[in-house]
């Protein structure tokens, strides 16, 4: 009987010992093929979920020049930033969609290896999601402040090779997820452009084609 009486206070101790964590992806993660090539492992998504009070822009800037990686245009020309996509507290606008999948502590160290203009927020309190209740903490990745754009600079692009892919895993998440992401998005606010990778220094354990 003594024996019976512990297991349910091992489960207890073990339950926080390892809370069951999560991700809020809202950009090329939201990719299965994507996060499965950073996590070397399978995904599956625990469901579509909303960030409340936030909003989703195409407000993350990489120096094109100088970043691990350089991409031109058609005619040689090399455009001196590319947009990514970020989220940000505020902006009264809709709130932006994404996915959520499991992930461990380690994992998030290993997915912060591959956002590194962005740094790891929790946001557990402001997910707007039935399947978030499963999980004892969410995280997101937000730009760092100065990779922040509030405005694009000059001359800054859009890759489409990442535009297409977001889009992608929006439409294969569910029905009218990528209508959402859309409406949440809003327009691309500068020229989406068909580059050529002419500079690749990418670090060790950051796979992605753009």
């Amino acid at each position: 009987m003594r024996k019976s009486g512990l297991a349910p206070a091992a489960g207890i101790i073990d339950r926080i010992v390892s809370p069951r964590l999560a991700l809020f992806a809202y950009g090329s993660l939201v990719s299965v093929a994507s996060a499965e090539r950073t996590l070397g492992r399978g995904i599956e998504h625990a469901g579509a979920a909303r960030l409340g009070g936030w909003r989703r822009r195409w407000s993350l800037a990489r120096d094109n020049l100088r970043s691990e990686k350089t991409f031109a245009r058609p005619d040689g020309t090399t455009p001196p930033y590319c947009l990514g996509l970020n989220v940000d507290p505020g902006g009264g606008g809709v709130d932006p969609n994404g996915a959520l999948f499991e992930v461990s502590e380690e994992e998030l160290d290993r997915l912060a290896v591959r956002e590194i203009r962005y740094e790891r927020i929790e946001v557990t309190g402001e997910l707007a999601s039935t399947a978030g209740a499963q999980f004892d903490r969410v995280f997101a990745f937000t730009a760092k402040r100065e990779h922040f754009a509030p405005s694009p600079p000059a001359g800054a692009v859009i890759l489409a090779t990442y535009a297409l892919a977001v889009e992608a895993a929006f439409e294969t998440l569910g029905p009218n997820q990528l209508d959402a992401f859309r409406a949440s998005t809003g327009p691309y606010p500068v020229e989406v452009i068909e580059a050529t990778l002419v500079r690749d220094r990418i670090p060790p354990g950051n796979p992605r084609d753009w």
